[in-house]
């Protein structure tokens, strides 16, 4: 498949694909606001509208999203109990952040009490920062099996002194999967330090700056990861 304008179309026919187009709205956004803040208020006040839009359209296209995580637990579980249970304290994480993110999602726009937002956003800023780390663990434990891997077919291949089609492409796919695991890497990073501008604000976190370009590494990074081979 080599037509840009086909895989534009399959990218944004799925869940996530539109999901990063919309996070790359909305934190664009926060940055334009940012910078025009102060000397272009009325640019400044379109952009905030523009983000809040963004983000409350993004809660409405994550409805049952936690349901993933079960299903990946049901399916794949992992190989070994140590990632079986990373895997389990993972989506665990993930599935309170997405359930509780509909509730969130109901009491900003009118529909919950509004009082209830600043206690929905922590509950599940805390799930998803809980998730995102043993993520970010089992995403470092399979790239080192995956370099030890590579390593062991690399020698293999030097004894044998000989052209090997089948470890020539399992190292290709080794060495693909490496980056689309750094890819996850960097979004969840990116991921986790957004949530914890929610759950432990501070100056650092909760810069617009900070936020803006977390959001767009994590938004790109999804691109990568999600765009059609």
């Amino acid at each position: 498949m080599n037509d840009s304008v086909d895989k534009l179309v399959i990218f944004l026919a799925k869940r996530d694909g539109i999901d990063k187009l919309v996070k790359t709205f909305q934190y664009v956004s926060k940055l334009v606001h940012w910078h025009a803040e102060a000397a272009r208020p009325d640019v400044a006040r379109r952009a905030k509208n523009w983000e809040v839009a963004s983000g409350l359209s993004r809660k409405a296209f994550r409805t049952g999203r936690f349901l993933t995580g079960f299903n990946s637990l049901r399916r794949s579980p992992g190989a070994t109990p140590a990632v079986r249970l990373l895997g389990v304290l993972a989506n665990a994480g993930e599935m309170v952040y997405f359930f509780f993110d509909h509730f969130l999602w109901l009491s900003r726009i009118g529909t919950l009490d509004a009082g209830l937002a600043r206690r929905m956003s922590f509950v599940s800023a805390f799930g998803e920062a809980f998730g995102y780390i043993f993520f970010i663990v089992m995403d470092f434990i399979m790239l080192k099996e995956g370099l030890k891997l590579e390593r062991k077919l690399r020698k293999e291949k030097e004894k044998e002194a000989k052209e090997d089609v089948e470890a020539k492409e399992r190292v290709a796919k080794i060495r693909a999967d490496r980056v689309m695991r750094l890819m996850a890497v960097a979004a969840n990073v990116a991921d986790l330090v957004i949530a914890v501008a929610d759950i432990e604000p501070n100056p650092f976190c909760n810069h617009a700056v900070t936020l803006g370009i977390s959001g767009l590494v994590s938004a790109w990074a999804g691109w990568y990861r999600n765009w059609p081979s």
